[in-house]
């Protein structure tokens, strides 16, 4: 399945927006409203934006800005399925390089995606695929790291022909959880990555899975 298609599973991620740019110009004026978005989540975090915010950054009318999005939390979660769907693309193809001989080397491979998103993906940092944007109850039980969970997966087992059972999917998922709070910890205090942080994330995850995948 395609990145594209896996973010698009999601019930809210393409929900948030009024319109659907289906000409160049309309997908042009809402990528300059997401690049301005994640600008300004990168300088003063998602929790001050502001749709005004964001119709200056991009120079366009706040009426511009509504014409796509009902408001400030749609264009985070709009801004956040960009991010996811950038991160998976590239991740799912550094797993199936065949540069990677072994299934850690294709895991490593993923994770140095998120690692580079982290450190120069603009919004990424501050926002990341963010889960947690709005107090309304869930409407769906799939968060955004299940879903980077199954489409890695999907690419491993494509990759190296390993059997999906329900044991695999849940120890897969959590270790995606955990390489995802390691590595959100080693770059809460430094834009490059505590390399320690990233070090351990690398060496749990690939101890978890190793029981199910085999020693690499």
């Amino acid at each position: 399945m395609a990145a594209q298609e896996i973010v698009e599973s999601i019930p809210d991620s393409r929900a948030s927006l009024r319109n659907e740019p289906v000409q160049a110009r309309s997908a042009a004026r809402l990528t300059a409203l997401l690049d301005a978005a994640a600008a300004i989540v990168d300088e003063i975090g998602y929790e001050r934006l502001t749709t005004a915010m964001v119709a200056e950054r991009a120079g366009a009318s706040i009426g511009t800005v509504y014409r796509y999005f009902p408001d400030r939390i749609a264009v985070l979660q709009a801004l956040s399925a960009r991010n996811l769907e950038r991160v998976l693309d590239k991740a799912t193809s550094a797993i199936h390089d065949q540069r990677q001989q072994t299934w850690a080397a294709a895991l490593g491979a993923s994770f140095d995606v998120l690692v580079d998103a982290f450190r120069s993906e603009p919004g990424f940092r501050g926002l990341r695929v963010g889960d947690v944007l709005d107090i309304r109850p869930a409407t769906h039980d799939r968060t955004f790291n299940s879903v980077v969970a199954d489409g890695l997966l999907e690419a491993l087992i494509e990759r190296f022909g390993f059997k999906e059972t329900p044991e695999l999917h849940f120890h897969f998922e959590t270790a995606i959880e955990i390489s995802d709070a390691l590595a959100t910890r080693a770059f809460a205090r430094d834009p490059r990555g505590d390399a320690a942080f990233l070090d351990t994330s690398r060496d749990v995850v690939t101890e978890l899975l190793t029981p199910h995948f085999g020693r690499p």
